[in-house]
């Protein structure tokens, strides 16, 4: 993902630091600049009057809720991110030397529990009192190390994937593309997939940024059971550069994105990455509210609550349409509130009850095959037995036409 500074455009006054100047006057113009660029961040946020953010935090800011940031790792000291990151393993094999480490992590956790420092000042994410647990499983795209150390981080991914879930994660948040198993996707990383999703998490994932050139299919966003997100612009068009494929799920701003920084001040630039981490939050401020929801409904919830829906409900460049935290919520509280269906005669579970199966054509990726009704099973029973009698009675003619003949004649059946 393009990055450009956005801080650099600010700067301490002229002699600010002159011998002149005392030093609670500079702290107050260093205050001063901070709080400038603060305030330009906050402002260029566009995404929180279009994903309804205040109407929506009147239900849910995300408290309790845990969304693991699968990245490059992500730096908690940014003053967006107070006490919001809970530093987890790094799976890539690479020291974190200098300054060549969590921009893009940083930038992801910022759009999904940025805190802000102020009134107005800073960046605010999605699900601002959530918490985010950091697992570095790649390196920076800049980082001269990463193609070198990539054997070294091998199904770092799939490891991440993992840990998020057995140290509590709510939602998995994967801004990222390739993994271990480049365009091809990979057995582990499947399987930890669909080890999330049995015990209850959420993934979310980048859909891709090579959509006006060789629009790849990008995993993790292509497995099963993944939400895939790609990017509009702000006329709600899909960015040229998201990916267009079936498994999107939906779209969600992804262009003049304003970020924190690494370094503690603020970027700004496009990708799906940025739509992603949105939408991760989303699903965090459903499992905050609905902490009983299955990945399924969270799934279910967020595409149905969305506007400016395409023509037929679906577009592979649009998915189900935009995301809206607001509606979302919504559909969320809708499927809460539906009764769960009682338990079955040796079902497994503790509650002793069973959880609700998906609507129809809610399954991940194809489904199980569909099974015959039972009105249609008895006319195909009956088929074959039909079948079964004419044959046995033409094998019954054609042995008493053979039984014709006297012993050791022609035609006679072998012994």
């Amino acid at each position: 993902m393009p990055l450009l500074l956005l801080g650099c455009v600010a700067a301490l006054p002229a002699g600010g630091t002159t011998a002149a100047v005392s030093t609670q006057e500079t702290v107050s113009a260093q205050e001063t600049v901070h709080d400038d660029v603060g305030a330009m961040a906050r402002a260029r946020q566009w995404q929180i009057s279009l994903l309804r953010l205040p109407e929506a935090w009147r239900t849910s800011r995300g408290e309790g809720a845990l969304v693991a940031v699968l990245d490059t790792g992500v730096r908690g000291d940014h003053p967006d991110l107070g006490g919001a990151v809970v530093q987890g393993p790094d799976l890539t094999g690479a020291s974190r030397t200098g300054g060549m480490w969590g921009h893009h992590g940083t930038a992801m956790a910022s759009l999904i529990a940025g805190r802000g420092h102020g009134p107005d000042l800073g960046v605010i994410g999605v699900a601002p009192a959530a918490r985010v647990l950091s697992v570095r499983v790649t390196l920076e795209s800049s980082d001269p190390r990463r193609e070198r150390l990539r054997a070294g981080g091998r199904h770092a991914l799939a490891k991440g994937i993992r840990y998020a879930v057995d140290h509590g994660a709510d939602v998995i948040s994967m801004s990222l593309g390739g993994g271990s198993g480049a365009w091809e996707g990979s057995a582990p990383e499947e399987e930890a997939v669909q080890y999330a999703i049995t015990h209850g998490v959420v993934l979310v994932a980048s859909s891709g940024n090579d959509g006006d050139t060789a629009n790849k299919k990008t995993f993790p966003a292509a497995y099963p059971g993944v939400i895939a997100v790609g990017a509009i612009d702000r006329r709600l068009r899909p960015a040229g550069f998201s990916n267009r494929r079936d498994y999107l799920s939906v779209v969600a701003p992804g262009t003049g994105i304003v970020t924190a920084s690494a370094f503690g001040d603020y970027v700004v630039g496009d990708g799906t990455s940025s739509a992603a981490a949105m939408v991760a939050g989303i699903a965090a401020l459903i499992k905050s509210a609905h902490p009983e929801l299955s990945p399924f409904q969270v799934r279910r919830a967020i595409e149905r609550g969305t506007r400016q829906r395409p023509p037929g409900g679906y577009d592979r460049s649009y998915g189900h349409g935009v995301a809206n935290a607001v509606l979302a919520l919504r559909e969320a509280g809708r499927l809460a509130a539906t009764p769960a269906l009682p338990a079955l005669p040796g079902a497994s579970g503790g509650s002793g009850a069973v959880s609700m199966p998906p609507l129809p054509g809610g399954y991940f990726g194809d489904g199980p095959p569909a099974e015959p009704p039972a009105s249609r099973m008895a006319v195909v029973v009956g088929m074959v037995l039909l079948v079964a009698g004419l044959s046995a009675r033409v094998v019954g003619r054609q042995r008493r036409r053979h039984c014709r003949y006297g012993p050791g004649e022609r035609g006679d059946p072998p012994r």
